[in-house]
């Protein structure tokens, strides 16, 4: 996507709102639970304005379950006459689901594609689909390896570990980087999602700019690297990883920090190697620029930043809908639900699942963009 304009971003500082667990939406598993106060959850509905009634469907990122599971749960507890319901079916599958008129807007990981755009002009009647960026955070970089609970990698190592060119942890570039480690002769098992996932395309995007020589494969949100071992979705790496020595595959952090999974830090170049946080998401998404057209607020993110302490391979999550054409049974009720999600309150919650809020200069941006969608 060529570059449209240019708006630098702004650090913000993050935020946590505890909310409690009961969940209403039909999702596939989670290892993550939604603990909490439920008289903040009672403060933060009460703020929400209820619009619209009957099911909401939407579907996609996996990325942003755990954001979602929060949302449903606080956003039903104040409009009950909408039933909202949101299958974390992955990026692509969400997007196809969404060009096919089956849901009223769709998560994805990935900004639409120029041809995805075009397509979204048969369901979007008299407009097309837009980007709107609702959720940031770092994409973890997670392994099990007995006996190693703090390991380094640089994009170059991670390129031929998940391309197969490194097969063993105690290979002598790994052993560079990790000069202080009793790094063991087992064999690396590396899993990559099986299905088409913005958290793939993120990933890649970040080897195939950060390490071209050593990943030289476009970045897709199909997996293009040789061998590896392919898992469903997030919560199928996470648990692969948790389960097998040697493992390694990168996940959404909420997903990492909710299986006690170690995570590794990156070399950037930086003066120290960057550890996987929110706080560290935040600063690298500060540095993107915003390349979308008109209302499109779609990102371009930095992923060859040496800035101290940004952390690099991070994602947006955004919702999908129609500036215009939007289905009439289930507008008021998309417009009201995106409203609580880019509001103060709903932007709060993130960082207590690790997420990053969205900065402020963007999410003020998303708030008058839902409101005009018709």
């Amino acid at each position: 996507m060529k570059l449209q304009r240019t708006n630098r971003l702004r650090a913000v500082a993050l935020g946590a709102i505890a909310v409690s667990g009961a969940l209403v939406l039909t999702a596939c598993g989670s290892d993550d639970n939604s603990g909490g106060s439920g008289g903040d959850t009672t403060k933060a509905a009460s703020k929400i304005k209820c619009d619209g009634e009957g099911k909401l469907l939407a579907s996609g990122s996996s990325a942003q379950k755990n954001a979602m599971d929060i949302w449903t749960q606080t956003y039903q507890s104040a409009c009950s006459s909408t039933q909202l319901n949101y299958k974390p079916t992955g990026s692509g599958a969400g997007i196809q689901e969404f060009l096919q008129g089956k849901t009223a807007f769709a998560g994805s990981d990935s900004a639409l594609e120029p041809k995805e755009v075009q397509q979204s002009k048969k369901v979007c009647k008299g407009g097309q689909a837009i980007d709107l960026p609702m959720v940031g955070g770092p994409v973890a970089v997670t392994y099990n390896l007995k006996g190693v609970d703090d390991l380094v990698l640089d994009a170059e190592t991670l390129g031929k570990i998940f391309d197969s060119k490194i097969t063993k942890w105690n290979d002598a570039a790994i052993k560079k980087l990790n000069p202080d480690a009793k790094l063991p002769g087992t064999k690396i098992q590396a899993f990559h999602r099986s299905d088409e996932s913005g958290t793939t395309d993120n990933f890649t995007k970040y080897l195939n700019t950060a390490a071209p020589g050593a990943w030289k494969y476009e970045p897709s949100k199909a997996w293009a690297g040789k061998g590896g071992q392919g898992a469903d979705g997030s919560s199928g790496i996470a648990t692969n990883v948790k389960q097998n020595d040697g493992a390694i595959g990168y996940v959404e952090l909420s997903y990492a920090t909710g299986n006690d999974l170690s995570t590794v830090k990156l070399d950037t170049g930086a003066s120290e190697p960057v550890e996987a946080t929110t706080e560290n998401a935040s600063k690298a998404i500060a540095d993107a620029k915003v390349v979308g057209k008109g209302k499109d607020l779609a990102l371009e993110l930095n992923y060859k930043t040496k800035a101290d302490s940004a952390y690099p391979i991070t994602l947006v999550t955004y919702e999908i809908a129609c500036d215009k054409g939007n289905k009439k049974e289930s507008l008021d009720a998309t417009k009201s639900f995106l409203k609580y999600t880019a509001g103060e309150d709903g932007q709060k919650v993130l960082s207590e699942k690790g997420y990053a809020p969205i900065p402020d200069e963007i999410i003020a941006k998303v708030r008058t963009t839902v409101d005009s969608l018709a």
